[in-house]
């Protein structure tokens, strides 16, 4: 089970882009893809099959996953993050500084 899932708040805590926040969209092994965040410019061939133009296409690229932290909005922060297993069995995580449970 991970600690951070697509469709979390998150915020970066180090880098360029430090103290933004945004939602995850993708998650890999250790990366995640956040809304933007980390922004590149692509030099992509047209494809006419996929009916993609071609040109400079801004996008965003991934950041390891230890450089960001799940936003807390009660305490408006990032937090870490804990697992507890509830009393019908349900694995469910946690913040840290608070015991309150992140997904109902």
């Amino acid at each position: 089970m991970n600690k951070i899932r697509k469709g979390d708040q998150v915020i970066v805590i180090t880098g360029k882009y430090k103290g933004q926040r945004g939602e995850v969209l993708r998650v890999a092994t250790d990366r995640v893809v956040v809304q933007n965040i980390n922004l590149v410019k692509r030099h992509t061939k047209p494809n006419p099959q996929a009916n993609q133009p071609g040109g400079i296409i801004e996008r965003e690229a991934s950041i390891h996953i230890s450089n960001v932290m799940l936003f807390n909005a009660a305490a408006n922060k990032g937090d870490r993050v804990g697992f507890k297993t509830l009393d019908d069995g349900r694995k469910v995580r946690t913040f840290r500084s608070s015991g309150e449970v992140v997904d109902a």
